[in-house]
């Protein structure tokens, strides 16, 4: 029998790129679908994350126009990797299998194909890897790549420029359903669930319209999420430090003794105030740190929705 796929879209302002994008992804499953690879009944489900814009519209008239495509919206923005959740969730009790997939076209929309012949051959999880980024800048390129190496340095399991392009069956969908925690980075949760994985190469095209919005402050938020969440490395990083620190301490303090003794001490306020600095910057650093590991304690014992799914195109049409 052939899986049921649903392609998981998040959207969130991209009334620009959606129009151009969506007959591309629907020309790619029913490619699949005449090929033999899906069922029929497979779907596309636009994940609307709180948009300002006329994102939500352009959903809901492409779920009318083409049974196809599905829609849901979030109560308000609450960012790509929630979006990203609710509708992995929505989607895991009624397909096989699922492709998340950015809306922008920079993804390659081809390698669907790859990915669930991979499937077919035994793979629960399949990750879209870009091979090349000779369509970034080199700063672009530069930062994305040490936000990879960053994260596995900390101890986070990550694929190498693999961001948030796989396949994920719905069997695995239904045992990261136990991960419960609030704060989630998708890309470093997955490995951890197991089965059966491997990787499918692309290259990574320029976006089709519209605007990033993934600037380096949000690379650079979304790598402090994904090192706390996944890895306790810094904490002891802050240790080793600290030891390291004492050491120097205790020896600054046998030198200082000695060199009193011997009458060679010299009153000056240039190495207090260096001492000072560095024991001061090392300080607020391990405090920076431990905070953000605080932050995250304190968000998952409030233990909030992490999405919440106010429309639904579907629900919509069924009323009519």
């Amino acid at each position: 029998m052939t899986p049921k796929l649903i392609i998981v879209i998040p959207c969130y302002n991209e009334e620009k790129v959606l129009p151009i994008t969506s007959p591309l992804f629907r020309q790619e499953l029913e490619l699949l679908i005449d090929e033999g690879k899906i069922s029929p009944d497979s779907r596309i489900l636009l994940v609307n994350d709180g948009s300002t814009d006329t994102t939500w519209d352009i959903i809901r008239r492409l779920s009318e126009e083409c049974p196809l495509f599905e829609g849901i919206a979030q109560s308000r923005n609450r960012g790509h990797q929630s979006s990203l959740l609710a509708g992995l969730m929505e989607a895991r009790d009624r397909c096989d299998i699922t492709i998340s997939i950015d809306c922008d076209g920079q993804d390659d929309i081809s390698a669907m194909e790859a990915m669930v012949d991979e499937y077919l051959g035994g793979a629960e999880i399949v990750y879209g890897v870009r091979n090349k980024r000779e369509t970034d800048t080199f700063f672009k390129r530069f930062t994305a790549e040490s936000f990879y190496r960053l994260l596995s340095a900390m101890g986070a399991e990550v694929i190498f420029n693999h961001a948030d392009y796989r396949l994920v069956s719905a069997r695995v969908l239904r045992e990261f359903a136990d991960f419960k925690e609030v704060n989630v980075f998708l890309r470093g949760m997955f490995p951890l669930v197991g089965f059966k994985s491997t990787c499918v190469y692309y290259e990574r095209c320029e976006r089709l319209a519209g605007e990033s919005h993934y600037p380096l402050s949000k690379m650079l938020g979304l790598a402090i999420d994904g090192i706390t969440s996944l890895s306790i490395k810094p904490i002891r990083l802050i240790t080793q430090m600290g030891i390291l620190v004492a050491l120097l301490s205790f020896i600054g303090v046998i030198w200082s003794v000695v060199q009193h003794f011997a009458h060679h001490s010299i009153v000056g306020w240039a190495s207090t105030v260096s001492i000072i600095c560095f024991i001061g910057g090392i300080q607020l650093i391990s405090l920076g740190v431990l905070g953000e590991y605080i932050g995250k304690i304190y968000m998952e014992t409030k233990q909030r929705p992490r999405y919440i799914i106010e429309k639904r195109t579907y629900d919509d049409l069924s009323d009519k």
